[in-house]
């Protein structure tokens, strides 16, 4: 119960900065650090939708961010939410080829993050990750979503225990990669947003 409490204040937080951003737009549209905050807000929110919402939001929040770099086009905090906003993309995509645009495009905005600020730890680990984010999402897609759907479908079985530890395992990967998206994502939302005259958000749940 804690932890639907947290992640409802989050809701409410981002819902309540993507609202202030969304105004403050309209007093300055050339803001990159609203833009950013705003893509930021919208990439988190994304989360919280369902299959065709949280697409729809991420390639929402993929246009303000673009947008924010148009206004500056080495902003590592832009550069790397648009690195998370294309691995969500990409994670959300059942065809396996655009998912790997979606990726390719993923690390190349890591990494440029990584050249405009060389010593931010989380911009090199998210480099090191998005290494991986291809072959987490061929384990997902083979084994977590296919056995939940078969799980859901094939009620009380004899297999049944040998599915659930596989989808538990897939679980666990799915679980590791979002997780660390969400996280990373809140950890420069917050950063961004105490800038703002906005409370930040309550703190992510422990995992």
């Amino acid at each position: 119960m804690d932890l639907q409490q947290g992640e409802f204040d989050r809701l409410l937080f981002f819902e309540h900065a993507r609202k202030a951003a969304e105004a403050e737009y309209i007093k300055n549209p050339i803001d990159a650090d609203n833009l950013t905050r705003w893509g930021g807000a919208l990439l988190e929110l994304s989360q919280f939708q369902n299959f065709p919402e949280s697409k729809k939001m991420t390639q929402e929040a993929i246009s303000k961010l673009e947008e924010a770099l148009e206004v500056n086009p080495k902003k590592h905090d832009t550069l790397w939410c648009l690195g998370n906003a294309h691995t969500s993309m990409a994670f959300l995509n059942p065809d396996q080829e655009e998912a790997k645009v979606y990726f390719d495009k993923a690390a190349q905005y890591f990494r440029q993050a990584v050249d405009e600020d060389p010593s931010n730890e989380l911009y090199l680990k998210s480099l090191e990750v998005a290494a991986k984010a291809p072959e987490l999402y061929l384990e997902i897609r083979q084994h977590g979503l296919g056995q939940q759907q078969q799980a859901a479908t094939a009620g009380s079985s004899t297999s049944s225990a040998t599915k659930t530890q596989k989808k538990k395992k897939s679980s666990d990967l799915k679980y590791d990669i979002f997780g660390w998206i969400i996280l990373a994502v809140g950890i420069v939302a917050w950063v961004g947003f105490a800038k703002s005259n906005l409370p930040p958000p309550p703190p992510p749940p422990p995992r």
